[in-house]
């Protein structure tokens, strides 16, 4: 028993051990105080940025954002996908074009995108959008490609419509890579917004930072890359859940 809750509270070890780290060399003054400010602090200005809601509105604005380009990116990523494992027309039409564009760095495209649609929120969904769509594509398309041929020759026997065999045989036989897919590009979509808002946004987490880094108040500067990697560790840590949920059934490694 006492092992056990041992186990389960491995995980704190390595950030204790950061954050141990942090304050001892925050102590030693081997940085200037300006540049490396010990963890009581950064925890006063949270709870200053918490108590006047500014926090909780970048916080919010950039969840809204990721929210509606990752919906946008994940479902025509999945469409996509979908559509290039089953059509060789789509395939061979699209395929080489697709491969060559999801190579792209999606912090890359960030000036072009400023420069056709402005530092308003367009750019910053559609940036969310594009680094949603080719990890969740290409998870469905490899998902959708190693599905039994069986399955499709039975769904032919019963002629089923299109929306059926979708439904009923191809998403969820590619469930498991699918749902790996969506989560990889979710954490890629949240990095790369908070890139975004640093370089062109007036809200959202990244233009806390960045404001905070002209203001050298760099304690307000770790509050927002530490809610960064907290959001990010949580909506990761919430589909690895939905993965175990979905797919219990399983073996595990």
């Amino acid at each position: 028993m006492f092992t056990t809750s041992l186990d389960r509270l491995s995980w704190l070890a390595s950030p204790l051990a950061v954050l141990l780290a942090w304050a001892l060399v925050a102590a030693a003054g081997w940085f200037p105080a300006q540049l490396l400010v010990p963890p009581q602090h950064v925890y006063e200005a949270f709870v200053e940025l918490l108590g006047s809601g500014e926090l909780r509105e970048h916080l919010q604005n950039s969840l809204s954002r990721l929210a509606i380009g990752f919906s946008l990116g994940a479902l025509g990523g999945l469409l996509f996908g979908t559509a290039m494992a089953l059509s060789k027309n789509v395939e061979a039409y699209c395929a080489p074009l697709f491969h060559t564009l999801r190579q792209i760095p999606s912090i890359a495209l960030i000036p072009m995108f400023i420069l056709f649609f402005g530092v308003e929120e367009t750019f910053k969904v559609l940036i969310v959008v594009k680094a949603a769509f080719f990890p969740v594509a290409l998870a469905a398309s490899e998902g959708v490609r190693g599905i039994p041929r069986s399955y499709f020759d039975v769904a032919s026997v019963y002629r089923l419509p299109l929306h059926s065999l979708l439904k009923d045989v191809a998403f969820p036989a590619a469930a498991p890579p699918i749902v790996t897919g969506l989560r990889i590009s979710l954490s890629r979509a949240w990095m790369v917004l908070v890139a975004a808002e640093l370089l062109a946004a007036d809200s959202g987490l990244g233009q806390m930072i960045e404001m905070s880094r002209q203001m050298m108040r760099i304690d307000v500067v770790m509050v927002g890359v530490v809610v960064t990697g907290l959001v990010g560790f949580t909506l990761d840590y919430g589909f690895r859940l939905l993965e175990k949920h979905l797919f219990r059934w399983k073996p595990r490694a």
